[in-house]
């Protein structure tokens, strides 16, 4: 019930608990709030199995703190189920798809990219040397997908 009050809280609540009651009143005091506390605790169970009783044999593993949305979804996904997230994570290998899309980019070979045939280099004369800009390089097969310019992107 009180998992998140430390040392330091609770000591301090003793403190003000004897400045505000007193020391001859206070056990007087924490005998009642044990009672009431006792008291809660007993309707709310009593409530508890009134609704099992009431919604039938179908539900009765329902338990009330299934209805909390974080406890839900992790009854949900890790009991019971053969796809965790430990296979979702082995699954998507982000390292090959990023070598994948880099070896795509960069125009290596990948299975399913072909390299497209380059116009030969020449000059203006002739002669081997610089490429001829004016000139248009030998269409491609039209199965062949033109080159991709990492440039250009």
């Amino acid at each position: 019930m009180f998992n998140d009050i430390g040392a330091l809280e609770l000591v301090t609540i003793v403190v003000l608990a004897v400045l505000v009651f007193g020391p001859e009143k206070l056990p007087k005091v924490i005998q009642d709030v044990s009672r009431f506390i006792r008291k809660i605790r007993d309707f709310s169970e009593s409530a508890k199995e009134d609704i099992r009783s009431e919604l039938g044999p179908e539900f009765k593993d329902f338990e009330f703190e299934d209805l909390n949305p974080k406890t839900f979804v992790r009854k949900q996904l890790m009991d019971g189920d053969d796809l965790g997230l430990k296979e979702i994570r082995s699954s998507f290998d982000l390292r090959k798809e990023m070598a994948e899309v880099t070896d795509a980019v960069n125009g290596h070979e990948s299975g399913s990219v072909s390299d497209a045939p380059v116009a030969p280099v020449t000059s203006a004369n002739g002669s081997a040397g610089t490429p001829d800009l004016l000139k248009k390089p030998d269409r491609p097969a039209r199965d062949d997908r033109p080159p991709f310019d990492a440039d250009a992107t």
